[in-house]
């Protein structure tokens, strides 16, 4: 057999795991374009955005699950629309889910966070989720006309808002952060009357972990820069909380984790290529060692079979989870050696992985969440809720205005309505 029948048969092995197992596995990017350090070479904007498309398609190809990536609105970071480039990923793809690694709860209107996810989630027919943050941009907060020092307010506040437009067809609402609302529909309401599935990252805050557990969502452990103990301690905390708010057991709590790794078939080779990414990577370089860090940090730096050991550790560490995503395109590689990564994921780690951490998981642990599962969980054979506007639906325009309770003169609803003399 040739190497490219003997891929093709490795890839599809892969993709008919994707549906034997309870987790998710899959690929995130930061989105950072930064300067390779053999070549000397940076990529322009329009080659790292082409970038993160291809290895998507090439994620889906190889069996994984999921592409995710981050929202950023400064240099050296290209992803600043995140629907937008979902959108068209999903649009190429057959089997991926797409999310983000980060969406800003704290400087995006929640208005249009409900707005712009639920077209999302119409487009890719469900095949997509979000990960809320507050990023890790100090600056973004003034661009975006907000104070940081409310940074954890705002997460709070704009999530209960968000919360409710998905969940509530008319919503009246009245916090500190934003202007009130009255009578209000989000437009389009959420796919078969179900939300988008919500996970809220976190790498310090008790207080997110807690938000998670609260509305029953998600809690993403961005499980990178930071010893096992730290995230330990957090996924703990959700679990607890998720029970304390009658979600069911702590082992029923939904978790992610983050992850890192560089995989060649020798692990000395994976040492040598990978080392001077490392040495020079501005969220690496001039810090502790490479060999320092892979052993504070989940980083791999090896062989298929050496990553396969530390990630299937995992469910050791931080119980049975539902979803792993590996950052596999930062610190300046090329887009081959990312494709190649790729391919070592889907045809030699992920497959053994889906395997080892489905081996005696408890009935009682949930699947990761799915769209598809969702809607059958609240509809069973039956169908599904498909929102049309009507009378159970605000029209936005006369809520809580003077007209309220009388056809609206001409040229109001955009505010053109002159003052009589």
């Amino acid at each position: 057999m040739d190497a490219r029948a003997s891929r093709a048969e490795n890839i599809m092995d892969a993709q008919n795991d994707r549906s034997r197992t309870g987790m998710q596995f899959g690929i995130m990017s930061v989105s950072d374009i930064t300067q390779d350090p053999i070549t000397g070479v940076t990529p322009s904007e329009n080659e790292r955005i082409r970038a993160a498309v291809t290895m998507a398609k090439h994620a889906d190809d190889a069996g994984l699950d999921v592409f995710a990536i981050g929202e950023h609105h400064n240099p050296p970071f290209f992803s600043s629309s995140p629907t937008t480039i979902l959108a068209y990923i999903a649009a190429q793809t057959e089997n991926l889910i797409v999310s983000t690694g980060t969406t800003l709860i704290t400087t995006n209107d929640p208005v249009r966070i409900a707005e712009e996810y639920a077209m999302l989630q119409h487009l890719t027919g469900g095949r997509m989720d979000l990960m809320m943050g507050r990023g890790n941009t100090g600056p973004v907060y003034p661009w975006f006309g907000k104070d940081i020092r409310q940074g954890l307010p705002l997460a709070i506040e704009n999530y209960a808002l968000l919360h409710e437009l998905w969940t509530q067809d008319v919503v009246d609402w009245e916090g500190k952060f934003r202007t009130p609302l009255q009578g209000f529909t989000s437009t389009p309401r959420p796919l078969d009357g179900i939300a988008p599935f919500v996970w809220h990252g976190s790498i310090r805050t008790p207080e997110i972990a807690e938000q998670a557990a609260y509305y029953g969502d998600g809690f993403f452990a961005n499980n990178i820069f930071w010893p096992k103990e730290h995230y330990q301690r957090l996924i703990e905390l959700y679990r607890q909380r998720w029970a304390h708010y009658g979600h069911g057991t702590p082992e029923t709590a939904i978790v992610g984790l983050g992850g890192q790794a560089f995989i060649r078939p020798k692990s000395q080779d994976a040492v040598n290529e990978f080392r001077p990414y490392f040495d020079n990577a501005p969220v690496y370089g001039h810090g502790p060692s490479m060999e320092d860090f892979t052993e504070m940090t989940p980083l791999t730096v090896g062989s298929p079979q050496q990553v396969i050991d530390r990630y299937a550790s995992m469910r050791d560490t931080f119980g049975d989870y539902q979803r792993q995503l590996f950052l596999v395109d930062h610190a300046g590689l090329p887009l081959k050696t990312v494709l190649e990564q790729i391919d070592l994921l889907g045809e030699q780690v992920v497959p053994v992985l889906r395997r080892e951490l489905a081996a005696n998981r408890p009935d009682t642990v949930p699947d990761a969440p799915t769209h598809a599962a969702r809607v059958r969980e609240v509809y069973g054979d039956g169908p599904a809720r498909q929102a049309r506007p009507g009378a159970n639906r605000g029209d936005n325009l006369t809520a809580g205005s003077p007209y309220q309770d009388a056809p609206a003169p001409a040229g109001a609803a955009f505010g053109l309505a002159r003052k009589e003399a």
